[in-house]
């Protein structure tokens, strides 16, 4: 009923810059916090960078000062600007939303996760 597509990865070198863009689609009612996680290989997923649907931010350190993430309400869409960019930012980002939505005449409340996309730094 609901899906979120992230696009916008892919390889770079280091210093250089990516857009992430991740778009929830569905019987959507309500997007609360949107947020960027990543994985990198052997590492447990780490939250990036969230959003509220007033638009208040918040950021991993690691990301401080090189990332900002941006959202569009009416489009359901976040996006992650990512400057600066480091080899040790090298993982999969999965999109994140907070969402109530419709299915079969009831109402529900819960997290959906995109289906990632790779971003790697080469040094």
């Amino acid at each position: 009923q609901v899906q979120l597509v992230e696009s916008g990865g892919g390889l770079v070198q280091a210093g250089g810059s990516l857009r992430l863009s991740c778009a929830a689609s569905g019987s959507i009612k309500t997007i609360r916090t949107m947020g960027w996680y990543r994985q990198a290989p052997g590492k447990q997923r780490e939250l990036v960078a969230a959003i509220t649907s007033g638009g208040g931010t918040n950021y991993a350190d690691s990301v401080k000062g090189r990332f900002t993430s941006s959202r569009d309400n009416a489009k359901n869409t976040i996006y992650l600007q990512m400057n600066s960019l480091k080899p040790e930012d090298t993982a999969v980002y999965y999109c994140n939303a907070d969402l109530t939505y419709y299915s079969r005449g009831y109402i529900y409340t819960t997290d959906y996760w995109g289906q990632g996309t790779q971003v790697t730094v080469s040094s």
